[in-house]
Order: structure tokens, then sequence, then C-alpha cells
């Protein structure tokens, strides 16, 4: 029997050595990949059936996250009510989300009962139907949440940065507004579906406690869909960038908050700079004892929280702070956010502040790999950003071994006050 009058040992994460369970990979008969993580002590799994099919592709605004919204409001066989009781019948859970360059359709279910589920997703991908009458509910709701959204200074800050950092036309940088949403048209969406989805490129991730036959399974219901895995894109976008850097918007004459962005272009995760960078932002304000949060939270006041992060996307990232601050100290937010850019650039940090940021990064490393449902999701951007093992492995070893001299070079390349997009949205 334990002593629990005596204390556990506490060891530093940093000390720990890190691995990342391998995956299985098999191919259906059309060329699909399926890469699988067997494991669990539950019967259920999570299955997502990634699309090649995000706002990038779109011709026209919109069409790309509604044609994903609509995939579940109807078949040839069934109506949306019916596809909904189908999956709640079985105690599954099935939903769909649209991104940048992807989109994916979602499942959560007891393993046990993928016979009976399978056949229906399989429908979804090459019967639906997007109903006119769906299709206006659909539009309606969108209208009427954006003219909420479109009240709330946070909601704003968050659609105009982008579009100063990548440019409107970008798939980044575009947003929607009421005219594409009634601009929308069946037509458009089925031929979407039919180029993007039925004859699409996807790949399959499946993780927790999986039948003996799940490669049967798989292979019967998506093994002759005429997805094609060899589907190559060639849309290619160029950055329209604001040529101003500050931008002062009154959303509400009578707001007394402020929305707060900063951001500047920087370089996708292929860079060699991206998990040092990680280390950097994590500092200056990617977590609770950062650098922003024990400035502008707890000896201002200013904020109840402000964070730094850098985006992963594919093809473009940006570094930015958000927040939002009472009206009358908007200004000195920013102000005091930049003194913290320069004192990372002027001063190296501590290698106690250095050894406490390592072990927070590696500690929330070691909870991601707690169990196939954790281990998949980062698997699945290892591979959809042509990423192996190693970048796993390299990036433990760059967060164990980076040093404070590292970190003030890399501030001074990055963190750079006229390099930034400033906007506060009242």
């Amino acid at each position: 029997m334990q002593n629990r009058t005596i204390a556990p040992n506490i060891f530093d994460a940093i000390d720990f050595n890190l691995t990342l369970n391998p995956y299985q990979h098999f191919t259906l008969d059309n060329g699909t990949s399926v890469y699988t993580i067997d494991g669990g002590t539950q019967e259920v799994l999570h299955i997502e059936f990634v699309f090649y099919a995000g706002n990038w592709y779109e011709e026209k605004n919109i069409v790309a996250a509604t044609t994903n919204y609509m995939l579940k409001n109807g078949t040839t066989t069934k109506n949306a009510f019916e596809v909904d009781e189908h999956f709640a019948y079985y105690g599954a859970y099935l939903n769909r989300y649209c991104y940048n360059e992807t989109s994916t359709i979602s499942l959560h279910s007891l393993s046990k009962n993928l016979p009976h589920l399978l056949p229906v997703i399989a429908e979804l991908i090459t019967d639906s139907i997007f109903p006119n009458e769906e299709l206006a509910i659909y539009k309606k709701n969108q209208i009427q949440q954006l003219a909420i959204n479109l009240k709330k200074c946070d909601f704003v800050a968050n659609r105009l940065i982008d579009e100063y950092v990548y440019g409107f036309h970008h798939p980044y940088g575009k947003y929607t507004s009421t005219l594409d949403y009634q601009a929308i048209e069946r037509d458009e969406l089925l031929a979407y579906f039919k180029e993007y989805y039925t004859n699409g490129k996807c790949i399959i991730f499946i993780a927790g406690k999986l039948p003996s036959d799940i490669e049967q399974l798989m292979n019967t219901y998506f093994g002759s869909l005429p997805l094609n895995p060899n589907k190559t894109f060639n849309k290619e976008y160029h950055l329209a960038s604001a040529t101003t850097k500050k931008q002062f918007i009154i959303n509400d004459e009578n707001g007394v908050q402020g929305a707060i962005r900063i951001a500047r272009k920087f370089p996708t995760k292929l860079h060699p700079d991206y998990t040092k960078a990680q280390v950097l932002n994590n500092v200056f304000g990617g977590f609770f004892g950062s650098h922003l949060m024990k400035n502008i939270r707890e000896d201002k006041g200013y904020t109840y929280g402000i964070h730094s992060f850098i985006q992963n996307h594919i093809h473009e990232t940006a570094w930015m702070i958000s927040t939002e601050a009472g009206r009358d100290v908007c200004e000195a937010t920013i102000e005091e956010t930049y003194k913290e850019m320069d004192l990372l650039n002027k001063e190296l940090i501590s290698e106690e502040e250095l050894h406490l940021v390592k072990n927070f990064m590696l500690g929330s490393l070691l909870g991601s790999l707690d169990g196939p449902f954790q281990i998949m999701p980062r698997w699945r951007n290892y591979i959809l950003n042509n990423l192996d093992e190693t970048y796993f492995y390299n990036s433990i070893a760059t967060i164990k071994n980076i040093t404070a001299e590292e970190l003030q070079v890399l501030a001074k390349k990055y963190l750079n006050p006229e390099d930034f997009y400033e906007l506060t949205v009242i």
C-alpha cells in the first residue's frame, strides 16, 4: 500500500524522454490513405475524413464553408432530420468543419456501431443534394448571426487583422458579408461538392479502440468511391498586405471596451526558426506566466487576459497578439506590448525563467500524447504538412537546448514594433 505520508518525487518535464507512438497505415482499393492508432480501454473511436476542400479552392466566397456545413442536410434517400436521427439512434456524433485548406467530416462512435454508420457517411460523400429549403434556412440564420457578431469589437478585429496581414483576396484574409450569403446558389454547392468531395482527395484518420476488421469495413464502404488520391491543385495566391500599419476603428460609439490585434507575417513551421520562435512566443505572451500577462494583466490591470500565438497555416503564417481592454487604456496596452518586445530585444531572460518555459512546453506536449485521441491530431498535422516523426524529435531537442542568447537573437529578428500591423476596434 502506498504510504501517503511521504510526498512523491517531483520530476521536471525537461528530463523526460518523450516518444511519439507510431500510426498504422493502409490504402483502400481506390488509393485513399487511412492512418490509424489503435488504443484506449473503452470501445469508442474517432474518424476524420479530411478533404482538400477548404476555402483555398473556392472561386466564390463562402462556397466551401456552405458546402461543408450542408453535407448533413439531406440526400436522395434521407432528409436532414433523418440523417441526424440515424446517428443519434446509435449514440454517435457526426459533425463537419471547414478550414482554409481542408474540410472534415468527423465521427465519434462506439466501435461496434461502425457497420451501421459508415454507409450513411459514404452516402453523404456521394449523394448529398443540398435542398433549396435547407439552403434558405442556412442563409437566413447566417445573416442573422453575422448581424449580431458585427456589433462585437473582437469579432470585427479578428476579421480585419487577417485582411491587413494577408490581403482581402487571399483565402486567409477574406471574410463574409450579407451579400455573400445572399449570392450563394444551390448549383454552385453541387458543383463544388462533386469536384472536391465525391471526386476529391481525401485522407482518413482513425483513433481509438478499433474493430479487428477495420480495414475491411473501410474498404467495403469507401474503397469503391470515386475519390482521387492523386488529385493535384494548382491554385496559388499572392499576399497583398495593407500599406497602413496602424488602424483605429470605431465600431460602436458607445463601446466601453476595445479589441486589440497586433500581427506580423511569419515563416511556416517548415522554417528552422519556427520551433525556436515558439519558445520565444511562450516567454513573450504564450502562457499565463508570460511577460505580457505579468505586465498588462497582473501589474497594470488593463485586461483580463492577453495572449500571443503563432498561427498554424500551411501556406502562410502570422505572429499575433490578441487582447480586449478598456477603451481608455487601449493605447497604453499597445505601448506596454511594445515595451515587452523591446525588453526581449535588449535583455537576456534568466535561466530560471527559461527553465520554467521549457518545462511548461514539454509538460503540455506530454499531455498531448496521452492516448490515441490526443496523438492522432498531432500525426494529422504532420501528415498534412508533409512532415514526419523527425519533426517531433527535432522540436523536443530544440526546446530542451535553446539558450537565452538564441532567444534574444530571435527577438531582435522578429519582435520589432515597426514590422507589426496594429489594429484597435472600439
